[in-house]
This record gives C-alpha cells, sequence and structure tokens, in this order.
C-alpha cells in the first residue's frame, strides 16, 4: 500500500497499489525510468505511476508521482539508466502491448525499450509530438536512442522533427507508416462512426492529397528505414485501395523518399509490429544499418 504524499481516506484508496485495469486511450507516458512510468489521463489531467508489472503505485500530482518514484528508486537501488535506448510509438487504437516481441529480442542485449502509451484516438497528433518530446527529456542518462514506429507512430515522430530536435537520436524504423496518409481514412473521414471511434488524429490520417497536414510534416534528419507490408501485386489485400497494400496503407504511401533501407513485407497492416519477420529486421537495422541479413540496403531516393 503505496501511496502518494496526500492526506485524506479518499487519497489513501486512491493510492492503494492496484492493477491498472485498461483505458489505455486515456492515458499517455510522460517519464520512463527503466520499465516504471508515470502517465498523464487526458481528460482529467492527473498522473499515475506505473511499475514495470503495470500496477499503479502513486495517484496524483506530477510532482507526487516523481517524489514516489524516487522513493521507489531508493529503496530498490535502481541505478540511473545508461546506454542505448529503444522507444517504439504504437498505432492508432492500439497500444505498447504491441512491442513485446521486440522487447523480448532487444532487452537481453542490454537495450532499454521504452514502449510508449498515448490515447491515439483522443487527440490530434500534434499533441502526441508534444508528449513524446515530454517522454525523451526524461530519459536521462540514455546516450543514444532509435526510434522504432507503427502505422500513425511514424506521422508522430515526423511532427516532432517539426517542433524539436535531440542529439541522441540515431535510427528510426518506420513500420506501416501511411507517409502520404491512408486512402481508408479518406473514404470513411465523413463517416461519424468512423470520427467517434477514431478521434482529432484518424482526420488527420487522410490522403496529403486531401488535406495538408501530412504534406507538410519534414522527413526525419536522421537515418531511416521503411518496412511496409504487401501482398507482392497490383491488387493487395485490399480490393477497395489502389494498389499494393497490408489492408490499410498502400506500399506508395508507406514509402518514404529519403529512407536508406526498404523491406516489403507479406504482413497485415495490424501484425506488422507483431512478425517475427520484422521484428528481426528492426533488430537488424538498428544494430547494423541494414534490414536483410545480407547487409544489401535498399534505398528509397529522394
Amino acid at each position: 500500500n503505496r501511496k502518494a504524499p496526500q492526506s485524506g481516506d479518499l487519497m489513501v484508496w486512491l493510492n492503494l497499489a492496484m492493477k491498472t485495469l485498461g483505458g489505455r486511450q486515456f492515458w499517455g507516458d510522460v517519464r520512463f525510468f527503466r520499465g516504471w512510468r508515470i502517465q498523464r489521463h487526458v481528460l482529467s489531467g492527473h498522473y499515475r505511476l506505473l511499475d514495470p508489472q503495470d500496477v499503479r503505485q502513486a495517484w496524483g500530482s506530477l510532482a507526487e508521482c516523481e517524489a514516489t518514484l524516487q522513493a521507489e528508486r531508493d529503496r530498490l537501488q535502481l541505478r540511473a539508466m545508461s546506454g542505448t535506448a529503444v522507444v517504439a510509438l504504437h498505432g492508432i487504437l492500439r497500444s505498447s502491448k504491441v512491442w513485446n516481441s521486440l522487447k523480448q529480442e532487444l532487452e537481453p542485449q542490454g537495450i532499454t525499450v521504452a514502449a510508449v502509451d498515448y490515447p491515439s484516438t483522443q487527440q490530434p497528433i500534434t499533441a502526441f509530438a508534444d508528449q513524446l518530446q515530454e517522454l525523451l527529456s526524461s530519459l536521462h542518462g540514455i546516450e543514444q536512442i532509435h526510434l522504432v514506429v507503427h502505422s500513425m507512430g511514424g506521422l508522430i515522430v515526423r511532427a516532432w522533427c517539426q517542433r524539436y530536435s535531440d542529439p541522441r537520436l540515431r535510427r528510426l524504423v518506420m513500420i506501416g507508416t501511411p507517409n502520404r496518409g491512408a486512402e481508408i481514412a479518406s473514404m470513411l473521414k465523413e463517416n461519424p462512426i468512423f470520427q467517434l471511434v477514431f478521434g482529432p488524429a484518424g482526420q488527420q490520417l487522410v490522403h496529403e492529397t486531401q488535406d495538408e497536414f501530412i504534406r507538410q510534416l519534414p522527413t526525419p534528419p536522421l537515418e531511416f528505414a521503411v518496412i511496409a507490408g504487401s501482398r507482392g501485386n497490383a491488387n493487395g489485400f485490399n480490393p477497395l485501395i489502389p494498389g499494393d497494400d497490408d489492408g490499410i496503407v498502400t506500399t506508395e504511401s508507406a514509402r518514404l523518399p529519403g529512407a536508406v533501407d526498404y523491406l516489403p513485407v507479406r504482413v497485415l497492416h495490424s501484425f506488422l509490429p507483431l512478425s517475427t519477420e520484422v521484428v528481426a529486421a528492426t533488430r537488424r537495422f538498428l544494430t547494423t544499418g541494414a534490414l536483410r541479413e545480407s547487409g544489401v540496403r535498399e534505398p528509397i531516393p529522394r
């Protein structure tokens, strides 16, 4: 029974250590330390501290959660972070859980993996870029940072690049990112159910010919690779959208000029971050600079 330094029976009850009950579409990570995360609620603005097992250890203000985290660091004698970190961003309607396979692949190599949660259906993409900056700023002691992103996560990174920079950034892997927008989003933009479920960010996923938001996003100023889901023919998995695709995003939209390597994989959009082929290719690029085991790169020219 750990609680933030608050008084009153209600606050004592709210700060009971307990497993989270979900609600991942309403919480966003703003601090990270060795698997401990401080999250902010998108509606109420209050904070909670989760331990590496997703058990809530404190609830209240940011200062209160930070104080509890420091107390836990002292109690458990946790040393400061160092070395390399991989910050992973999921896509819309997903959660940080999609990166469990990537964590199992990288953490035995001594790499810190910060799989980030953010309220993907509740705010516009620029708000998530600001949250990413808060998270990156909390990685004290980390010397170099790689980014791994799925779907809309890649657009968040591009929006972040428009506003911020960090000299520790090294490499980026974009997985199924609709870099020119998603035709499905364009088709459903005016649908009230789509608007309700996908929220403000869903409205920003339309093809760049219909909205200038994506068209104005910069190319990431770091070494990056693109992995795209592909059926390998002109029809793709989804007959409703033109060209080859992963069921949601066309390979043409995923291909961002400036990438130093490109790899199409026969995997549907939602399963891309779970694919063993994708995870292995991601690890190779982060460690060697090439997606393929042969080391041969297929860049996307500007």
